[in-house]
């Protein structure tokens, strides 16, 4: 099946309209549905989905790329899941010259149809979202429903936001314009003026393994939509995800008459590094990245040829003064030190309490009861192993398991972490999250990241002091969220003034259905940029605007 990408653009115009409305808004809005219920989906939907998940399994990924003289299987379930799907494996050379060769084409056919083709991309990953789901779950250890909405829906509306921005950027000039200058006597100076969007060249996008989609879908699609041809290099441990989304991308650009080298798979084989080499190619002219801070530090000091785009650790803070719903307070946090065992780069760590304790609505609290009521939330969330995994979901990763182990010899521990048994899988690696008890001056250990279901309760001196730290820590080694609680108007403004200083989004007083580290596209910023935890924001219109530059023609008429 062939269509044009006048079809493709014409199919989608309502939801792009839709969504560069909901840009300027920054109200509610949302594309995809959020909840995976058959009165969504349909009533075979999730059950086609798994069974699609599962024909990857021991078996050849279906993707026919250039240059793969062999494949790879590096994958390993957190949820002990056998995966052994093998995917081509092609060394970097072979990936960006194929992507190089397909840009022309694509730059040439123009905003309104590259977008148009984005569109039916988004679409078709939707019409196969419990198949992207399953791939998340399974590769990340989310539980299922937060693989759903974090790694489907909202992973596409980050995406869609993104093309919603690059189509907004690119069409902020006009294509062409006439030009006209009074000559005094003579006839007036006409000139036709033509402006060219020009994409920089091959995008890089390396993937992260504990959000695959979510983290690599803006840069993804506002790469491709703004004309420069894409090379996914996925995670080791998260391929399928971003397998499944070139698989897709690539079948809706062949349909569309283009090269479906502008999206290619680049999965590596252990100890290649094939990231660093394609960061280092010369044809790559962006790279984003989510991960680590030591190696966005070197991608951003080393790929001096591209623009850079990272996303990396940080601090992420919690200010607690006052509270007038302490039950809530602590159930909010609870659920948001809970949630995907604290493995979310937003995920709250270390929690700042005035020694002294603070006024609530139960009258005066100790910091020992603070710490016990958010302990106790968190105890009440993972005290039932079936509904507990639910929210945990499983550890990604050996490293986090090292620091669970490191953090048992630091502090004192409110609330120790427990080893679950995943009541459907039983080979699933869980834990619950640890609370721990450190001093004001035990910077050395809350002054770094512990990534995973980890948290810190500090006792300062008093609000302003944890305001201080919350700047100094914040200001060195960065954040993407911070908190407070506060019932004291003055003291919710200094928390936002020092949000502001050092670049990082504030949540107040959040005790209902939102949590800190949630971040809704449309509306919400997720990063700064203005910190060292990111160098960008996803998603605005910094984020998409240096991907491509304008040239211009000009001729005398």
């Amino acid at each position: 099946m062939t269509e044009t990408p006048q079809a493709l653009y014409d199919r989608h115009a309502d939801t792009l309209d839709r969504a560069l409305t909901a840009i300027t808004e920054r109200g509610y809005w949302s594309a995809y549905p959020e909840s995976p219920s058959p009165r969504v989906y349909g009533d075979t939907a999730a059950a086609d989905g798994k069974a699609a998940f599962e024909a990857y399994l021991d078996g050849d990924f279906p993707l026919d790329q250039p240059g793969a003289a062999d494949r790879v299987a590096t994958e390993s379930s957190p949820f002990g899941l056998a995966l052994n799907v093998r995917y081509p494996h092609a060394g970097a050379d072979e990936l960006v010259a194929a992507a190089s060769a397909a840009l022309p084409a694509w730059r040439d056919a123009g905003p309104r149809a590259r977008v148009g083709v984005c569109l039916e991309i988004l679409a078709r990953l939707h019409r196969h979202v419990f198949e992207l789901a399953n791939a998340v779950q399974f590769t990340s250890g989310q539980a299922f429903v937060m693989a759903f909405q974090a790694g489907g829906a909202h992973a596409l509306d980050r995406a869609l936001e993104a093309v919603a921005y690059a189509y907004a950027e690119m069409t902020r000039h006009p294509g062409t314009a006439d030009w006209v200058k009074s000559a005094g006597k003579g006839d007036p100076l006409r000139m036709t003026k033509t402006y060219h969007v020009v994409p920089r060249g091959v995008a890089l996008v390396i993937g992260c393994n504990t959000f695959p989609t979510w983290n690599s879908y803006p840069g993804l699609f506002a790469s491709l939509a703004t004309g420069n041809p894409v090379v996914v290099k996925p995670h080791p441990r998260a391929v399928l995800p971003l397998a499944i989304t070139v698989r897709y991308a690539r079948e809706v650009l062949a349909e569309a008459g283009f090269d479906p080298n502008l999206v290619l798979l680049a999965p590596e084989a252990p100890g290649e590094g094939l990231a660093s080499t394609l960061a280092l190619h010369p044809a790559v002219k962006i790279v984003d990245f989510t991960g680590s801070t030591e190696y966005g530090d070197w991608l951003e000091a080393n790929a001096r040829q591209a623009t850079v785009y990272t996303e990396k650790a940080g601090l992420n803070t919690v200010v607690i003064d006052s509270t007038d719903d302490f039950t809530g307070m602590c159930r909010n946090l609870g659920l948001t030190l809970t949630l995907y065992s604290g493995q979310m780069c937003t995920t709250s760590q270390n929690i700042l309490i005035p020694a002294d304790g603070i006024a609530t609505d139960q009258g005066r609290k100790s910091f020992d009861e603070v710490a016990a009521g958010i302990a106790a939330a968190v105890g009440k969330l993972t005290a039932d192993p079936a509904r507990g995994v639910e929210l945990t979901g499983a550890i990604v990763n050996d490293g986090v398991l090292a620091r669970l182990d490191e953090v048992t010899k630091v502090g004192t521990a409110v609330l120790e972490s427990r080893t679950v048994e995943h009541p459907s899988l039983p080979g699933a690696v869980v834990r619950t999250p640890t609370i721990v008890r450190l001093a004001a001056d035990d910077t050395d250990v809350y002054g770094r990241e512990w990534f995973g279901p980890i948290s810190f309760v500090i006792p300062t001196e008093s609000t302003a002091h944890s305001l201080e730290i919350l700047r100094a820590t914040v200001g060195t080694k960065g954040a993407l969220t911070a908190a407070v609680y506060s019932t004291d108007e003055s003291v919710l403004a200094a928390a936002e003034a020092a949000a502001v200083d050092v670049g990082v989004h504030l949540s107040c007083n959040l005790t209902g259905g939102v949590f800190v580290n949630q971040s809704a596209a449309f509306s919400d910023f997720h990063g700064s940029g203005a910190n060292p935890a990111a160098n960008a924001a996803l998603t605005d219109g910094g984020y998409v605007a240096n991907r491509f530059r304008i040239v211009q023609s000009r001729r005398h008429v």
